[in-house]
Formats: C-alpha cells, sequence, structure tokens
C-alpha cells in the first residue's frame, strides 16, 4: 500500500471535479484527483455549455433573466421544494463563473436557448476546432481546465478510482484509492471533494431510486463509469440522502442508429398519440423536452407515438417547424431513403402503413382509439381550432393522405440527480443535517434543486450546477483547510 498526502482530494475529474481542482489550487492548496477513467472531463465531454445568469455576454446583449428573475422563476418551477439558499447561492455565482472560465482560457459565444419559450442563459463552449458548437463542444472546455490544473500542481491520477472516504472520528481524513495495477493507495488530507457524476450508468440504482427499467422503459445516456461510487461513499462516510431522479427527456430509442436528422424530423408538432390511440398534449409544446418526457412517462408503457402522413412528409423535406441548436436541421432532404435505411437496420421503433389500421396493427396501438382521435383531430385541422389542447393553428394538419407512418418515443435522460445532501456552500450534511467536517461534494451527485424535473426553462443548468458547486466547493475546502 503506498501513502500520498495533500490538503484536499477531490474524487473524479469531471466538469464538477476539474472546477473544484483548479479553485482549490488557486487559493494555494494541494490538491489531488482521483479518476477511475482513462481521461478527464466525464460526463462535461459530452455536453455544449453552462447556464450564466448577468454574465457580460446577456449583459451586453440585455438578455433576460437578472439574478432576481432567474431567482423567482427557478423557485416558482420548483413549486419551493429545494434548498432556496443554494439556489441562489448558484445562480448568483453562475454569471461569474463564466468570466472565471474565459480567464482560465475558455472561449464562448453568444448565449441560446433550447426552445422559443426558454430564456437565452445557455452559454456555448466555441470549440476548439472551430466551427458552430454542437454536441461534446464542452469537452475544449474539460481540456482547458485539464490543463490549468496540471500547471497549477495539481496531480490527477487516471484509472485510480476512489473507494472509500477515511474518518478519524466525525472529521474526514482522506480516502483510500486503488491504482490500475489495482494497488491500494492511502491518500490522507484535510478535505475530500466527492463529484463521481451521479449513477446513470448504474441500472441496479436506476430502478431502485427511480423506478425506471433501463432498457424498457428508459433509453437514458450511459456514459461509461458513472456508477454512483460518490454517493454510495458519501452514504458509508454518515451523508444524508436526498431524492434521486432521472434527469427526463424524450426520444426514439438508440437515435444514432437512425441518424440525428429523421430524429429531429420525428420530432415536430405533429398529432402524439398512446398507446389507447388517445391525444395527451399539446403537441407543440415537443421542442420542451422535459416536459414531453414527462407527459410521455405517465402513459401507458410510458410510450406515445408521432403519427404523420405522406402530405406533412413531403413538408418536412421542405423545411422543419421546430429547429434543434443541438441538430440544426432545416429539414430532412430525403424523407424515404432514410426511413428505408433505418427498415434495412432493423430499427424497432418506426412504422410504415397503407391505412390507419395496418398502422395500428404494427405499433400496437388501439385501433378504435386511433381511428376516433385520427377523425376527431382532423376536424380540428379543418376546423382551425383544437378545443382540447388549443394547439396552434399553424401546427393543425390532417392525417389523411396514405401512407402513413408512426416513430414511437420513450424516456430518455441524460442522467441522474441527487443522492448527497449538501448544504449551500457544498459542505456535506449527515443524517442529522449537521455538515461533515472536510467533505464536501458538487455536480449532479448532489444535485437535489430541480424538484421532480430539469429547470429546462434556465437551459445550461446541469452543467452550469456541476461547474459552479465545484468551483464552490474547492474554494470552500481551501478555506476550511486553513483553521485545520
Amino acid at each position: 500500500m503506498s501513502k500520498l498526502e495533500a490538503d484536499v482530494v477531490v474524487v473524479a475529474g469531471g466538469a464538477a471535479g476539474l472546477a473544484a481542482a483548479v479553485a482549490a489550487a488557486q487559493q494555494g492548496a494541494k490538491v489531488i484527483v482521483f479518476e477511475k477513467g482513462a481521461t478527464t472531463g466525464g460526463t462535461g465531454n459530452m455536453g455544449m455549455g453552462p447556464l450564466g445568469i448577468e454574465s457580460r455576454h446577456t449583459r451586453l446583449k440585455q438578455f433576460r433573466p437578472s439574478k432576481d428573475e432567474a431567482f423567482e422563476v427557478f423557485m416558482n418551477y420548483t413549486h419551493w421544494r429545494v434548498d432556496a439558499k443554494l439556489v441562489r447561492a448558484y445562480l448568483n455565482k453562475s454569471g461569474d463563473t463564466i468570466h472565471w472560465l474565459e480567464d482560465l482560457g475558455v472561449e464562448f459565444v453568444e448565449p441560446a436557448s433550447y426552445f422559443p419559450t426558454a430564456y437565452p442563459t445557455w452559454h456555448l463552449v466555441k470549440p476548439g476546432t472551430g466551427g458552430r458548437p454542437g454536441p461534446m463542444s464542452s469537452a475544449t472546455m474539460m481540456k482547458v481546465l485539464t490543463d490549468r490544473a496540471k500547471e497549477m500542481g495539481v496531480r490527477i491520477l487516471l484509472q485510480t478510482p476512489a473507494r472509500k472516504v477515511l474518518k478519524t472520528g466525525d472529521r474526514v481524513t482522506g480516502v483510500v484509492a486503488e491504482d490500475r495495477a489495482g494497488e491500494t493507495i492511502e491518500a490522507h488530507a484535510k478535505a475530500v471533494i466527492i463529484a463521481t457524476g451521479g449513477f446513470g450508468d448504474n441500472p441496479e440504482m436506476i430502478k431502485k431510486f427511480t423506478g425506471y427499467e433501463y432498457g424498457k422503459d428508459i433509453f437514458s445516456f450511459r456514459i461509461p463509469g458513472l456508477e454512483g461510487d460518490g454517493i454510495r461513499m458519501a452514504w458509508e462516510a454518515g451523508a444524508a440522502r436526498t431524492d434521486m431522479n432521472m434527469e427526463i427527456i424524450y426520444g426514439m430509442p438508440d437515435v444514432m442508429a437512425i441518424g440525428p436528422e429523421l430524429h429531429e424530423a420525428c420530432r415536430q408538432p405533429h398529432l402524439l398519440v398512446n398507446l389507447l390511440g388517445e391525444r395527451f398534449m399539446n403537441e407543440a409544446v415537443l421542442p420542451n423536452t422535459t416536459f414531453t418526457g414527462n407527459a410521455i412517462s405517465i402513459q401507458k408503457e410510458r410510450c406515445a407515438f408521432l403519427i404523420f402522413d405522406e402530405e406533412i412528409k413531403k413538408k418536412m423535406e421542405a423545411g422543419f417547424d421546430f429547429l434543434s441548436v443541438v441538430f440544426p436541421f432545416m429539414r430532412i432532404a430525403d424523407f424515404d431513403k432514410a426511413i428505408h435505411d433505418a427498415q434495412d437496420k432493423g430499427y424497432a421503433h418506426l412504422f410504415v402503413a397503407d391505412s390507419i389500421e395496418e398502422l395500428a396493427g404494427k405499433t400496437g396501438i388501439d385501433p378504435h382509439g386511433l381511428r376516433k382521435t385520427v377523425e376527431e383531430y382532423n376536424k380540428s385541422c379543418e376546423g382551425g381550432y383544437d378545443d382540447l389542447f388549443n394547439k396552434e393553428h399553424r401546427y393543425l394538419r390532417p392525417i389523411k393522405s396514405p401512407k402513413f407512418y408512426a416513430a414511437r418515443h420513450l424516456p430518455s435522460a441524460y442522467g441522474s440527480v441527487g443522492g448527497i445532501k449538501i448544504n449551500h456552500r457544498t459542505e456535506v450534511l449527515g443524517k442529522d443535517w449537521k455538515k461533515i467536517p472536510g467533505l464536501y461534494a458538487a455536480g449532479v451527485d448532489a444535485c437535489s434543486i430541480y424538484g421532480d424535473s430539469y429547470v429546462f426553462v434556465l437551459p445550461g443548468n446541469t452543467m452550469g450546477f456541476s461547474l459552479n458547486t465545484g468551483r464552490m466547493a474547492g474554494e470552500n475546502a481551501a478555506e476550511y483547510i486553513k483553521d485545520v
């Protein structure tokens, strides 16, 4: 067994962990990061950018919201069932954290919203290779954080997972880790920051703590290695538990098998029904992936079908109604080829039929219910008014012209949120709600500020929470060790 000494140990080197390591090192702390993967960044490599409130970018554009407005929106959205002081501390720091990242060398483009009624709080990272931001743009930011950490003397040990938090009495004194050769490392430190990224790659935890069954009624992103290690270690060290949820969105399973262009075509505002053949939401809400994911989650077998016909298909070849910031396709150039390619691959979530009855048979939708809904929906389209859900007139298009198409959607999720209870200083609280001296947590392991739904009206929240709580944990841990 080898032994190491540090002021602060950071468990995992993703967005929260790297921010914590840099922030602590900036305060003069000697920092060691234990990362179980072969590279740093974790889920932070997959995204596009963090939330920032009242950054110089939003202020120059006179974009809302202000810090006060953002706090009010956030708390109203969550019905005040979250830690208000933690929310306030995070939002208040978020704009400055954008400037902090820029000082480190990260570049951002103009802030964006995710859908029309969302606020432009999403600070998209400018890719290091140039071009427009897209999925994995934030890997550039993770590299900058990694490089700056190393420049400041942070020791990053890859393929070296932490296994246990060490305590003497009620005070944290380090961690036990395991190197790539399987040898035990005992790292002594005055403070430990847990930032392992949740349990999105652990189907057992997903089922036990959220009720979803991976591969059956949820098809969430599974970033390898996110197995809830840090949550388990914190609980073993006496941490109180929080509610644990999935960061719900929706989509057609295994989207990369069919390509994002076809996937976006199948998320346009056409007729959406459940297995009973009934409508259950205003389809104009489809761009809000959180709201739509919630709505689908409470349907029979947690699935829904987007229905469209040949005329609507032709319209989508000319142009989409909704454009995605993530995959900004204006239209689908050759719909027939995309469908044919998907069917050749045996893709099981896209259906084509010559009649509504045949479509019902292929999808498993109740045929009587689907026929009745299509008839009622067509009357609404002809009359120009949806008296069921008030869907906008411009999106009311009848389902009449063979062929008929259906795309099956199920809940998905970016990952998990929650598990470790912290206060507004990111200090981990025990079951008695008293802080555990020297133990901090950041990122999604401790993200219990959403209530039951991702606060998607303020996009960039999850990466924003990870970076900001990581920075807060690093700063507060560095302050704490001065008095130990």
